[in-house]
């Protein structure tokens, strides 16, 4: 059997046994047991920072911030799970990559019942979190962007949790979250 197989478009094997098609996102079949063990063993910042931080961890610690809007932070590198991190100067040099990973994300979050894209909210706790992650996993200045930005660095601490607590954290936080989304956007309607 081989991990790579082309359907309507090009496709990856996942965790699940499940195929992911890049072209059909949709159509695929993954779970968030898929997502969760992805971003738990993907490695922010191109692993070029002090020791192991997952993405998954990432997303735990922007979904602290985002109050309101906790599902949505939770999932929003979802996409990555089945992409990879790609660093943002290099993904700004990437316009068909982007179209995929917007494709891609719109895919995850219908599939979870999230309704809309990720909102400002979730953007800006993103960044308030970054400001603190480079703070305290990067060499010093990585920061320096922050000065000239209205971004005040978010209260967290990185705990570079080993992929297997992530991603058991990460799967808790999403049954808690996904849950009281749905009732929440239920009563709404």
């Amino acid at each position: 059997m081989v991990a790579v197989k082309v359907g309507k478009g090009p496709t990856i094997m996942l965790r699940s046994g499940a195929w992911f098609d890049f072209c059909a996102p949709e159509d695929s079949q993954f779970t968030i047991e898929d997502i969760a063990h992805g971003l738990a063993n993907i490695c922010r910042y191109s692993g070029q920072c002090a020791d192991f931080y997952s993405v998954a961890e990432h997303s735990i610690l922007v979904s602290e911030i985002a109050v309101g809007f906790e599902l949505e932070a939770l999932l929003h590198d979802a996409a990555e799970a089945f992409l990879g991190d790609i660093t943002r100067p290099l993904k700004q040099m990437l316009p068909e990559y982007k179209r995929i990973e917007a494709d891609v994300e719109r895919a995850i979050l219908k599939r979870f019942g999230v309704i809309g894209s990720v909102p400002p909210e979730v953007k800006q706790a993103d960044l308030r979190v970054l400001a603190a992650e480079q703070r305290q996993i990067m060499p010093e200045g990585t920061d320096g962007w922050v000065r000239g930005q209205k971004v005040e660095p978010a209260p967290i601490v990185v705990r570079y949790l080993p992929p297997k607590e992530a991603k058991r954290i990460f799967l808790q936080r999403f049954s808690a979250l996904h849950l009281s989304y749905l009732k929440r956007k239920s009563l709404q309607n």
